[in-house]
């Protein structure tokens, strides 16, 4: 994590996905000791690192 992570304000974002992935990500973030939020924060980062 860089340092500036844990000084930059979270904000509200809303999406809308189908209710089964919504799901499978719940069970996912909970399989791993996640929030939601954390979950879905780690996959976007890992993402923009691959690109």
């Amino acid at each position: 994590m860089r340092a500036n992570e844990d000084e930059d304000p979270k904000v509200q974002f809303n999406v809308y996905l189908p209710k089964s992935l919504v799901t499978a990500l719940k069970h996912r973030a909970i399989d791993e000791g996640l929030s939601m939020s954390a979950f879905v924060e780690r996959l976007a980062r890992d993402y923009l690192k691959e690109q």
